[in-house]
């Protein structure tokens, strides 16, 4: 018994030493509004969000605001901190506890907040640079597993076969359950050439096991080709490269075809974003000039900004554009396809997308790594916001041979997303299920989807398709249905009867360019 209290007299000896200096540092970067850790440019914001509890605009909790609660919370930490180092079963680093506990702080307030030690931040760093080495699959964590928001083209995942929705329950043998996001997605990268075994769930069948072999991912962010007489502009995802190559596809579509040119087909399916100025950037390719792209609100006033384009358009204005979307095209790619869509330059044809509504900023921590952080809701230019809703296609189009209904995900479908700051309903796979006959055109609210009516349609709700078949204009029915619109407009802009020529074919005559936003679905006017 005399060992015991001597014991506990030395680890609260201990505890009081840790919890002072925990409160002084506390002290340290809450109290000074300039600390380098909350330090923050335009320049390292990614794509973004806010908190759930947060009011957009209310700046009533600032880092200064420290009171009494504060400390007393502090103490609670530095408690749990100090009983962890000494009675685990196990001998465990400071630095593990550490960083564990501040991921977990940010992971707990939306799906797309975390911590990145040095190592993983500098992986990140070279993911946008357009290389990296690894599988070539977008993931993010549901309920404990990784589960697939879409593979790379051309890239290891592809090839196997993996699709947008497949859930990885394990790597090497090993339970992915119990790890975070940033520790399993270090498992599945390794050396060039190596081989690593996935255990993949799909449509909530047996698991089955898929062996990969690892490559040097060099994203080639940009495909393109033409369709007969239209364009086909892929965009897998926005990084670094995504709008010199984009604008280099463009310019050559036009200078080879010429006049033969009819449109084109801009294919952001399953595309999982990237960052957020070149979604601006690559938006400015298809706008007049000093077009509003994307605006985004946050807590604090400098949080909020508006994006317009500072170029004349790439592509002729009398070119009629169609934007395919899937519940795979997220974030950057959800900004391009409603920029287009509200300013009239584009139809969308596909199925509803994925809904990240948010922007994350890259916060640098030197000397340890960064925070990815919500720090801001985007809007459309017609005060939108797509934030666990996605955008809407102009005319849905589902794939042949889709699976039944329930295993396509959107951003609503994950733990702690962030609810629209619009108050619009969130939309989750379950409510996409079913699919009743249109109402009459006159009578659909502005942002319904025209949907085929139930005799014509595919049953089928699941968007698990692979990345090989888009493109292909025997498979791809999504293509092929936007290609018959751009040819149905090319006939209609040339006809001799007096139909309106020019780019009003997707703009109202009456010169006009912003849809009215439905009901309720401007942002606050804090």
């Amino acid at each position: 018994m005399s060992q015991d209290k001597s014991q506990n007299k030395v680890g609260n000896d201990k505890f009081k030493y840790i919890r002072w200096i925990a409160l002084v540092a506390v002290v340290i970067g809450l109290g000074v509004g300039g600390h380098p850790m909350l330090a923050k440019s335009a320049a390292d914001k990614t794509q973004s969000k806010p908190t759930a509890e947060d009011k957009v605009g209310d700046n009533s909790d600032t880092p200064s605001d420290v009171t009494a609660d504060t400390y007393r919370q502090l103490n609670l930490f530095s408690e749990v901190f100090e009983r962890v180092r000494r009675d685990y079963v196990k001998p465990v680093t400071d630095k593990q506890l550490v960083e564990a506990a501040v991921n977990g702080m940010l992971t707990a307030l939306d799906p797309h907040s975390s911590y990145m030690n040095a190592e993983e931040f500098k992986n990140m760093q070279v993911e946008t640079h357009g290389e990296f080495g690894g599988l070539g699959i977008e993931v993010t964590m549901d309920n404990g597993v990784i589960k697939v928001v879409s593979p790379i083209d051309d890239t290891p995942a592809a090839k196997a076969g993996l699709k947008p929705n497949d859930l990885i329950v394990g790597i090497d043998d090993a339970p992915v359950m119990g790890l975070s996001l940033n520790e399993a997605v270090e498992k599945l990268r390794g050396k060039p050439q190596s081989r690593v075994t996935l255990a993949v769930v799909r449509d909530r069948q047996e698991p089955f096991d898929v062996t990969l072999t690892r490559d040097i991912i060099r994203i080639k962010s940009v495909k393109s080709a033409m369709k007969g007489d239209v364009g086909y502009l892929r965009i897998n995802q926005f990084n670094e490269q995504t709008t010199d190559n984009a604008r280099e596809a463009l310019q050559k579509f036009q200078t080879e075809q010429g006049d033969k040119l009819k449109g084109l087909m801009v294919d952001l399916r399953n595309n999982p974003g990237g960052l957020l100025d070149q979604s601006i950037s690559v938006g400015g390719l298809f706008l007049d000039k000093g077009d509003e792209v994307v605006s985004t609100k946050g807590r604090h006033p400098e949080d909020n900004e508006s994006y317009h384009t500072d170029s004349d358009p790439v592509m002729k204005k009398d070119l009629p554009i169609v934007v395919l979307i899937n519940s795979g095209s997220a974030s950057a790619a959800e900004i391009v396809a409603g920029a287009l869509q509200d300013h009239k330059r584009a139809v969308l044809i596909g199925t509803q997308s994925f809904g990240k509504g948010s922007v994350q900023t890259v916060m640098p921590v030197p000397g340890y790594g960064a925070i990815r952080l919500t720090t801001a809701y985007y809007f459309t230019p017609s005060g939108r916001s797509i934030q666990a809703t996605g955008i809407k296609p102009n005319i849905e189009v589902r794939q042949k041979n889709e699976k039944e209904a329930g295993f396509t995900y959107h951003e609503a479908d994950l733990k702690g997303a962030l609810n629209n700051p619009n108050g619009k309903k969130a939309v989750h796979n379950r409510d996409l299920g079913e699919t009743d006959a249109p109402a009459a055109a006159d009578n659909k609210a502005p942002d319904e989807p025209i949907k085929p009516i139930d005799s014509e349609r595919d049953k089928s709700k699941d968007e698990s398709v692979s990345n090989d078949i888009f493109g292909d204009e025997k498979k791809d029915v999504q293509l092929q249905r936007a290609l018959e619109m751009i040819h149905g407009i090319s006939v209609y802009q040339n006809d001799d009867t007096g139909a309106v020529k020019g780019g009003d074919n997707v703009r109202p005559k009456d010169g006009s360019k912003l849809a009215p936003p439905p009901a309720g679905d401007a942002p606050d006017k804090d």
